[in-house]
């Protein structure tokens, strides 16, 4: 299993219908989600950043090939045009990346 912290920003206009949108996801996106190996997803809110939690409990081998289903299942593309418009990638991010990956540096079970 691996776990992941990610962040973007969030177009202060747009919060409550960021959380309208959340209440309820798309059945074909929330199958997508679990399909991929995706666990434990959570996004929290705070000063115009959204903060993401998950964990991937596929095997590691397969971790690119399933992101790659999950970016191409069906629907997806339109949510994230959804999302995507709402939101306020970190200048800091990777070459590739929308929400930027952050880095573990403490955890307790």
């Amino acid at each position: 299993m691996r776990r992941f912290g990610q962040v973007v920003g969030l177009r202060p206009e747009i919060l409550d219908e960021y959380k309208r949108i959340h209440v309820k996801i798309w059945p074909e996106i929330e199958y997508a989600i679990r399909g991929s190996g995706i666990t434990n997803y959570s996004i929290f809110f705070k000063d115009h950043f959204l903060f993401a939690y998950f964990e991937y409990t596929g095997p590691d081998e397969e971790f690119e090939q399933r992101m790659t289903w999950l970016a191409n299942a069906p629907r997806m593309q339109e949510w994230w045009g959804v999302t995507k418009a709402m939101q306020v990638p970190l200048e800091t991010r990777a070459e590739g990346e929308w929400w930027a990956n952050m880095e573990e540096v403490f955890h307790q079970d």
